[in-house]
């Protein structure tokens, strides 16, 4: 098949279907957020979607990607917002995670990126981009073990349709099986329509109820701004992904510099719309892997439907009533595929495995960024980075073993 590159532009025929497929692969996590922490689903949406359109102009659309709600902050928003009902205090820790960002934009660009390369070399990279995608899968198995029935023909249906469909359709192999998983779980008496009809009575909603409602905390401001580290390197860790994918190298250009950038701005943003902290997120990129269609364009596509989504009720009630094992059944997929392009990038770069040192950080970030479940990829990407500066490689230890032989 194909590739249709990130600066590419498909007929809005064609383009308008992927960007359904984006949308539909992104708002499942989105708004699971929002409900698990006690905020608006719909406000998540509206924020994701200016959030991307920020974060697109600022890459000048060369990162095909999509900031949906972030997981780090799960703890921080349920202290503040269900425990003490202190959603002012929430914000104002969500926009500290937003000024962290902008003081490391700062940094990279007083010093640069080049040595992001020499920091985090393929092996560190390719073993990293694997555990974002492996670690991500027990919450693809929870959610599809409600029915596996239902997941597993999803699951089929997108496989199917990505290797042996023809024309268009191997290009929305997602969208495909999400509408077929839909289909047979309403057979199954799984869908819940007396929502959606619900829905119509109230067609139109405000998508933020809490503007501006930001009121300064300074234990809210420590908990939060910290955290801003993990969703950094998650970051980096896409954008290692879409370069592999994409034949790109976005660190250099447009620079890593500029995502960090986008993405500060972005959860700055959903800070004043009463939002949670935003990121890039693998389920987009898992989408891009699959179809190979890069184009920026259809993820401008997905964000103003998510924006159009938060404010008409029929469509958001849509959307909730898929159910859990349809989604399981593709992100199963999603998640895998972004494992698979770590090891890629591993074979593609010609890791040399006989080496002790690559084995070693390998094995220590896979142990870590899998064994984990608390920000297991933050730590595992650290000990890697570790790792790589601390110990030689053989032919270095080998030169400095056989010029103290020479010295004797």
């Amino acid at each position: 098949m194909k590739e249709v590159q990130i600066n590419e532009r498909l007929p809005l025929t064609r383009a308008i279907p992927l960007g359904v497929q984006h949308l539909f692969a992104m708002t499942g996590s989105t708004i699971l957020v929002p409900f698990l922490v006690g905020l608006s689903p719909a406000t998540a949406l509206f924020c994701s979607g200016i959030g991307t359109i920020v974060f697109l102009l600022l890459t000048r659309s060369k990162v095909p990607a999509y900031l949906g709600s972030s997981f780090a902050f799960i703890a921080s928003l349920t202290a503040f917002i269900k425990d003490q009902h202190d959603l002012g205090s929430a914000m104002a820790g969500v926009m500290s995670v937003g000024i962290a960002y902008l003081l490391i934009f700062c940094i990279l660009r007083l010093f640069g990126t080049k040595w992001i390369n020499k920091l985090i070399p393929p092996v560190v990279a390719g073993s990293v981009v694997a555990i974002i995608g492996l670690s991500l899968t027990p919450t693809a198995v929870q959610m599809a073990s409600s029915n596996w029935i239902i997941a597993v023909f999803t699951l089929a249906v997108a496989t199917l349709v990505s290797v042996y469909g023809k024309g268009f359709s191997k290009v929305i192999p997602i969208l495909i099986a999400i509408v077929a998983g839909y289909i047979l779980a309403g057979f199954m008496g799984l869908v819940d329509s007396a929502k959606i009809m619900a829905s119509f009575k109230t067609p139109f909603v405000l998508p933020f109820q809490g503007f501006g409602a930001i009121h300064l905390n300074v234990t809210a401001i420590i908990t939060f701004a910290p955290l801003a580290l993990i969703t950094l390197i998650e970051d980096l860790g896409h954008m290692m992904i879409l370069s592999n994918i994409t034949h790109t190298d976005i660190i250099e250009d447009p620079g890593f510099d500029k995502v960090v950038l986008g993405n500060g701005l972005a959860t700055g943003i959903a800070s004043l719309f009463g939002g949670v902290p935003l990121t890039t997120y693998a389920e987009n990129i898992g989408v891009l892997a699959i179809t190979k269609v890069y184009s920026s364009l259809n993820l401008w596509i997905a964000a103003i439907a998510a924006i159009i989504l938060s404010t008409f009720n029929p469509l958001q009630a849509l959307i909730m009533s898929i159910p859990s094992p349809v989604m399981g059944g593709v992100v199963i997929l999603l998640f895998g595929m972004i494992g698979a392009a770590g090891l890629r990038t591993l074979i593609e770069a010609k890791v040399d495995f006989s080496k002790n040192k690559n084995l070693i950080i390998a094995a220590v970030i896979f142990a870590l960024g899998i064994g984990l479940t608390n920000h297991g990829i933050m730590f595992a990407t650290l000990a890697g980075i570790f790792l790589n500066l601390v110990l030689k490689d053989e032919k270095e230890e080998n030169s400095l073993s056989s010029t103290k032989e020479a010295a004797k």
